[in-house]
């Protein structure tokens, strides 16, 4: 089967084609929730973009616009914190609101450090959340970021700073996540804007650059084929994933091997990766640079023979939902011998059955427990599974197409 786009990509994509000069072409772009949300916020800045079996991006020359309403990103973080950048940019006033999700995740440590640069940032509640108002112009400077949270708070830095009036110098404490930094700063690389990076513990970036148009596929998304890959190696099948790249930058693209040292049998093809499933022993994974990929790890845990530890990736409990206590919690419905640490998770071999759950509105809660629900017995019903919308609409369809017995019902 072959994978969609990548949601990381094309918010980046969809940003820097916004903030371009001329008219972009982003090819096998991911259309959904997370991505429309972007080219949304980005319209609402004064790109243009239409779909015409690719989206075409007609961007702003490196000025946003004030837009004449409320910004809502819905549930998409990666959409709110890369925009307020850009909307920093611009000389009036922009608002930021999102679902009840987004107005709960923390933008302080983004907040601050717009607002050293220049802008004049603030939480409408006070709490360093969403409703967040942006004023511009974003001059450049010095400031320092904490990016323990998320790596999504620099990104937003590292792509609208190069617009900036001056230079500017970021100096990155606690980075994690480290592979999307890479990712971002290819796409900066590509545009042949210049980044000065000092190990990834500070970036100095020359003010008054531009981003010019550009015409280029999006990659399969290696998150979206982590469910697969631990769907196949749970129930032993044999699965081949068309589409993902393994030299991309995407850092789920080392679920593979993961899996792998779990005892699956994995190889690149020529269009992609195979896994074969067999047999798992459970491992120690460190996430810090992957955090996306613990809700399917931890089910792929509970069918090893040995206990496996998933640790580093404390951030977990900052996405959409706190997904260490939510995967244990509803994990342990299903029969788990699963633990709760403070970065992480313990699983010991379990014998899981069907059960009634709540996806808690997290896609990738939902598509986790649903593998789970593969290689049990009895049926496992998970609610809020609209939100597989989010990243990944064709998710039930493409797992029925490679075997599985999954219906959405009302």
């Amino acid at each position: 089967m072959r994978i969609p786009g990548s949601k990381s990509h094309t918010i980046r994509a969809a940003a820097i084609a916004s903030l371009a000069e001329g008219k972009s072409s982003l090819r096998e772009a991911l259309v959904a929730s997370d991505t429309i949300a972007a080219f949304d916020a980005y319209r609402m800045l004064g790109a243009q973009a239409v779909d015409e079996g690719h989206v075409l991006i007609n961007g702003v020359a490196g000025r946003p616009n004030t837009p004449d309403n409320v910004i809502d990103v819905g549930n998409s973080g990666t959409t709110l914190y890369i925009a307020m950048g850009s909307a920093a940019l611009a000389d009036g006033y922009t608002v930021f609101t999102g679902d009840d999700q987004i107005r709960r995740r923390p933008a302080q440590a983004l907040i601050d450090a717009l607002n050293g640069l220049g802008a004049e940032v603030n939480s409408t509640r006070g709490n360093g959340m969403a409703p967040i108002i942006v004023r511009g112009p974003l001059r450049g400077g010095k400031i320092t970021i904490d990016s323990s949270q998320t790596s999504q708070y620099l990104t937003s830095l590292l792509i609208n700073c190069p617009l900036a009036s001056d230079e500017t110098t970021i100096d990155v404490i606690n980075l994690t996540e480290k592979p999307y930094i890479e990712m971002t700063l290819k796409w900066l690389e590509d545009q042949q804007i210049e980044v000065e990076n000092e190990d990834f513990r500070r970036f100095r970036i020359p003010g008054g650059q531009k981003y010019k148009a550009f015409d280029t596929a999006i990659p399969a998304d290696w998150s979206s084929a982590t469910f697969f890959m631990c769907a196949a190696a749970i129930t032993g099948s044999d699965l081949t994933l068309l589409g993902v790249d393994i030299n991309d930058s995407q850092g789920d693209k080392a679920v593979a091997g993961m899996l792998g040292a779990m005892g699956a049998a994995v190889e690149p093809v020529a269009e992609g990766i195979r896994i074969v499933g067999g047999p798992l022993q459970g491992r120690s994974f460190d996430l810090a640079d992957t955090p996306d990929a613990l809700p399917a790890l931890a089910v792929a845990g509970c069918f090893a023979k040995s206990e496996t530890r998933l640790f580093n990736v404390a951030q977990a409990r900052l996405k959409e939902t706190d997904r260490i206590a939510m995967m244990c919690h509803e994990l342990t419905k299903m029969g788990a011998d699963i633990e709760e640490m403070p970065d992480g998770l313990i699983i010991r071999k379990s014998e899981l059955k069907g059960a009634e759950l709540h996806g808690h509105a997290d896609h990738r809660i939902i598509m986790a427990l649903g593998v789970a629900g593969l290689a049990v017995e009895n049926t496992t019903v998970i609610d809020t599974a609209d939100a597989l919308g989010v990243t990944f609409p064709e998710f039930q369809t493409l797992m029925n197409s490679v075997g599985a017995e999954m219906s959405i019902i009302d």
